[in-house]
C-alpha cells in the first residue's frame, strides 16, 4: 500500500508536467511551416517589398501561450517577426471553441476542445466556463503586449486611431497596429447585450460562426448550414449600429445570402479560399465574391491548402489572380490563418516571398501594394467608428 500511495505521489507530478507542456507540443507541431525562416526573395521584390504597408486579416496567436512581443522559433507570428516582415496591419482573433474530431464538412456544437487548452495553459478561472470570458481574456491579453511595447504594437479602435497610427508610421514604419476580431459569435452567449461587452472591450471586427452552428446562423462546416436565425438579424443590425464589421468566413453559404441581403455596410471575409481555384465547404463562389465586392468589402485570401490546395506562394498568387480577375484588385487582400492550425509555405517574416509572386504573376506595383494591404486600409478607414 505504501508503495503504491509513493507511485501515485510521483506520477501525478509527472501527469501534470505532461498536461501542462501539451500547449506548447500542439502549437509547435500544429502551426508549422513549409520552409523554415530566414527567407529570401529576388532583389526586385526586397526592393518593392519595402515599401509597402502590409496588412493580414486573420491571425489566431492569441490562442497560445505565446508572448507576442519576443521571437520564437515555432508558430507563425510574433511581434518581432511581424515587423521583419514589414506587416504595418495584424487583425487578431479570438478562438473561443472548436469541437471534437473537428472538420470541414459536418460538425456539431455539443463537444470542445479548446476548455482542455484553456486549463492546460491556466487561464483564469472564469475562462473554464464561459466563451464570452474566454473572448475577452484573449482581447486583454491583446492590450497588455500593446502597453508593453514601447510603441511598437498598437491598438486601433477607431479611423481616428489608425489615421494616427499611419501618420507616425509614414515616418518610421518599425510598428505594427493591431485590430481585436472574434473568430464566430459563441461568446455572445446568446445575449444581444453582450455585443456591447465586446465592443467595449475594443473588438472591431466580428466573425458570425465557426466550425459549428451557433444561436447567429449557420456555419459552412456545420449541421443545419443554414441562414441567419431572428437573434442573427438582431444581431447584424446592432454590429452596423455601432459600426463592427461583419466577417463572413466559415459562414454557411445560405448565412452569407442573408447577411449580403440585409447589411448596409460594407463586409469582409478575413481568410478563405476560392471555389474557382480550390473547391471546397468554405470557399467562395463566384456569386459570393460579387456580392461581397459589390458592398465594398473586401476578400482575405488564405494561405493554407484547404483554402487555396496547395501549400505553395503559387497557388495563394492563383486564388488571388482569379479573384482580382472576377471582382477587381481592390477588393483582394491576405487572410493568412496564422497560427490557427495549419501548415503554411512561410511565416510572417517571409512575406516578401508573396510580393515576388505578385510580381512574377503580371501584377503592377500599384496592385501589389493594394493586394497587400491598401485594400485593408482604405476599407477600415472608411468602416471603423
Amino acid at each position: 500500500m505504501r508503495k503504491t500511495l509513493i507511485a501515485v505521489l510521483v506520477l501525478i507530478p509527472v501527469g501534470l508536467g505532461i498536461f501542462f507542456s501539451l500547449p506548447n507540443l500542439l502549437d509547435r507541431r500544429m502551426n508549422s511551416v513549409a520552409t523554415p525562416p530566414p527567407y529570401s526573395a529576388s532583389p526586385a521584390a526586397e526592393k518593392l517589398h519595402d515599401t509597402l504597408f502590409v496588412a493580414d486579416l486573420h491571425d489566431d496567436a492569441l490562442l497560445w501561450n505565446r508572448n507576442l512581443l519576443e521571437r520564437h522559433d515555432f508558430g507563425h507570428s510574433d511581434l518581432p517577426r511581424l515587423l521583419e516582415g514589414r506587416v504595418g496591419l495584424q487583425v487578431f482573433s479570438t478562438v473561443t471553441k472548436t469541437p471534437r474530431g473537428l472538420n470541414y464538412e459536418s460538425n456539431g456544437a455539443d463537444s470542445d476542445n479548446i476548455t482542455l487548452l484553456v486549463l492546460a495553459q491556466r487561464w483564469p478561472k472564469p475562462t473554464w466556463t464561459s466563451l464570452l470570458q474566454r473572448a475577452l481574456y484573449q482581447g486583454d491579453k491583446l492590450q497588455q503586449a500593446a502597453a508593453e511595447s514601447q510603441g511598437k504594437l498598437v491598438l486601433v479602435r477607431s479611423r481616428a486611431d489608425l489615421a494616427s497610427f499611419l501618420e507616425a508610421w509614414n515616418k518610421d514604419p518599425k510598428r505594427t497596429a493591431a485590430i481585436l476580431a472574434t473568430e464566430g459569435l459563441h461568446p455572445l452567449e446568446g445575449k444581444l447585450e453582450n455585443v456591447d461587452r465586446l465592443y467595449d472591450a475594443g473588438f472591431r471586427i466580428t466573425g458570425l460562426t465557426h466550425f459549428f452552428d451557433n444561436e447567429v446562423g449557420g456555419s459552412a462546416h456545420g449541421l443545419e448550414k443554414g441562414g441567419l436565425t431572428p437573434f442573427g438579424r438582431r444581431v447584424i443590425a446592432q454590429l452596423e449600429e455601432k459600426k463592427m464589421i461583419v466577417d463572413l468566413a466559415h459562414a454557411s453559404r445560405a448565412l452569407i445570402d442573408d447577411v449580403l441581403a440585409i447589411a448596409e455596410r460594407p463586409v469582409l471575409v478575413s481568410h478563405t479560399g476560392v471555389v474557382g481555384t480550390c473547391p471546397g465547404s468554405r470557399n467562395l463562389t463566384d456569386k459570393h465574391l460579387q456580392g461581397i465586392a459589390a458592398m465594398g468589402g473586401v476578400i482575405g485570401i488564405g494561405y493554407w491548402d484547404a483554402a487555396v490546395c496547395e501549400t505553395s506562394v503559387a497557388a495563394i498568387v492563383r486564388a488571388i489572380r482569379y479573384t482580382a480577375d472576377k471582382v477587381g484588385v481592390e477588393h483582394v487582400a491576405l487572410g493568412s490563418d496564422f497560427d490557427g492550425t495549419v501548415h503554411t509555405p512561410f511565416d510572417t517574416s517571409g512575406l516578401a516571398q508573396l510580393t515576388q509572386g505578385l510580381q512574377e504573376a503580371g501584377f503592377s506595383e500599384a496592385d501589389i501594394a493594394a493586394i497587400m494591404g491598401g485594400n485593408v486600409r482604405r476599407l477600415l478607414l472608411e468602416a471603423l467608428p
